[in-house]
């Protein structure tokens, strides 16, 4: 009863913006500027693509992914040959109460693989091992096929830990039929992931696997309400990617490797001591975005890297500052750095290499955060130059909009939204639009969200005071380019 009332609420706010715009203001907008016809142009752009997407996510999720899971599973059936699981699970300021489900459902899931389990758990504190080890000895399932390694290291970062921990499993020796799961400490494994997943490796061409998320918050607010929008989100581009068999993003939550590629040692290097150099920052080594690193790997070697849209993990999520504004600020800076920092590499590769429609959506990725502006930024010159009704129109045209938008994606999902779903959504495109550009002139920004490391420090160096005076110039100046640019072409 309240949800409906929530939502009668907001068309009546919708209403009531409409009433406000007095019936001359259309006209004298669209007298004095082309602000309507380029929205509209714009708009319908961005509309198609997220048509196209929606349904190729449908045709995947209802029709194609389906007859690859029998096609996979069949192979299977015939293979002749074990299919051993390597777990790879890295824990880092993680707190023990979720500790504690995390690792009874990676042992579990270890217990359920049919040709054994190998878990390789990297740690730093101590008190980690022996919590992990206790769970391990108290698990109720059979563990005889199970091996439980433990690597303690020292805190040089995910990078470093990720590297050391695939050298132990590429001692192992694993093979071509052997798969490798990458898991974080604050991630539940579903049980199923041997049984769901060594299927799909039957195919050569695959390289990795990733499957949908899931999240555990304990507050209701806006940070949970916008971490279930966003991986409803992720649900349907993910499977629209996975029509073409070339996600954009390998989740550093948890995926599925094909082991002896993620033993090679060329891939280990990937992963330890990825960067790139940059026309003015120099050379820029990443810190964050492991998960990227991965992705280009399999991608510029020619591997498919599929999507599960029917296998979960779930992920534990904490806020991390005080208030949401800051919260999504610095998670969307850390996960737009690194595909900032790896996409500009990805568009440089063939399409015939990686597919058309993927090499298009990557170039999407960087065309996207400055359209997304235009709508913004246009109506806010002609609420200055020619009359500010065109603000109230605005508004309810965007609740409106992204109310559609929402209502598909619950609909896809099988689920319903909250009311706070389609302001969410528009902050979430302009807000992050508005970081995607500040961070791709500012590549050699890293900081995790977690730890404390980082290259963000207090500039001190000469070299480093020009470095942060020229990106803010250059940012400043495309900003300047954009606006005129719309000036121009809206006639205001």
């Amino acid at each position: 009863m309240i949800l409906a009332l929530s939502h009668l609420a907001y068309f009546s706010v919708v209403i009531l913006l409409v009433t406000l715009v007095p019936k001359t203001a259309l006209g004298e907008i669209s007298y004095a500027t082309n602000t309507i016809f380029i929205m509209g142009f714009l708009g319908t752009w961005r509309y198609s693509w997220a048509a196209v997407n929606f349904t190729r996510a449908i045709i995947f999720r209802r029709i194609v992914h389906p007859k690859r899971k029998r096609k996979n599973r069949k192979r299977f059936a015939a293979l002749v040959g074990k299919s051993h699981m390597y777990m790879l699970v890295t824990s880092y300021m993680v707190e023990p109460h979720v500790t504690l489900p995390v690792y009874r459902s990676v042992f579990r899931a270890a217990s359920r693989a049919r040709d054994g389990a190998t878990i390789v758990a990297s740690v730093v504190d101590g008190a980690d091992e022996r919590l992990i080890r206790s769970i391990f000895e108290s698990q109720t399932e059979d563990m005889s096929n199970v091996q439980l390694i433990i690597d303690r290291i020292k805190a040089n970062g995910k990078r470093d830990a990720l590297a050391k921990t695939l050298r132990i499993l590429g001692a192992q020796s694993p093979t071509h039929r052997d798969i490798l799961v990458f898991v974080d400490g604050d991630t539940m494994v579903p049980e199923d992931i041997w049984y769901e997943s060594a299927p799909v490796f039957t195919d050569p061409k695959v390289g990795a696997l990733t499957t949908d998320e899931g999240i555990r918050i304990d507050k209701e607010n806006l940070f949970k309400d916008w971490f279930v929008l966003r991986f409803n989100q992720r649900q349907v581009m993910m499977c629209s990617m996975g029509l073409s068999k070339h996600v954009l993003t390998l989740t550093g939550r948890m995926s599925v490797f094909r082991a002896d590629l993620a033993t090679r040692p060329d891939f280990i290097e990937g992963i330890n001591y990825d960067f790139l150099d940059h026309w003015r920052l120099g050379r820029v080594k990443f810190l964050t975005g492991d998960d990227k690193s991965t992705w280009f790997w399999l991608l510029k070697n020619g591997y498919e890297m599929h999507y599960l849209p029917d296998v979960a993990s779930i992920s534990y999520e904490t806020q991390p500052r005080p208030t949401f504004f800051d919260s999504s600020k610095t998670l969307m800076v850390r996960w737009f750095g690194n595909m900032i920092r790896t996409n500009g590499r990805a568009m440089r590769l063939s399409p015939r290499l990686i597919g058309p429609f993927t090499w298009w959506s990557i170039i999407d990725q960087r065309v996207s955060m400055w359209t997304t502006l235009v709508g913004p930024i246009t109506v806010a010159l002609a609420a200055l130059m020619v009359t500010p009704s065109v603000i109230p129109l605005y508004i309810a045209w965007v609740l409106t909009t992204r109310y559609i938008f929402c209502v598909i994606i619950a609909l896809f999902r099988g689920t319903w939204f909250p009311i706070t779903h389609p302001p969410i959504l528009y902050f979430s495109q302009v807000v992050g639009a508005a970081l995607k550009t500040y961070v791709s002139f500012r590549m050699d920004k890293q900081k995790w969200t977690r730890q404390g490391s980082g290259t963000v420090r207090k500039v001190v160096a000469f070299r480093d005071k020009l470095k942060a005076s020229e990106s803010t110039a250059h940012h400043a100046i495309a900003i300047t380019w954009l606006t005129v640019a719309i000036l121009f072409f809206t006639k205001v």
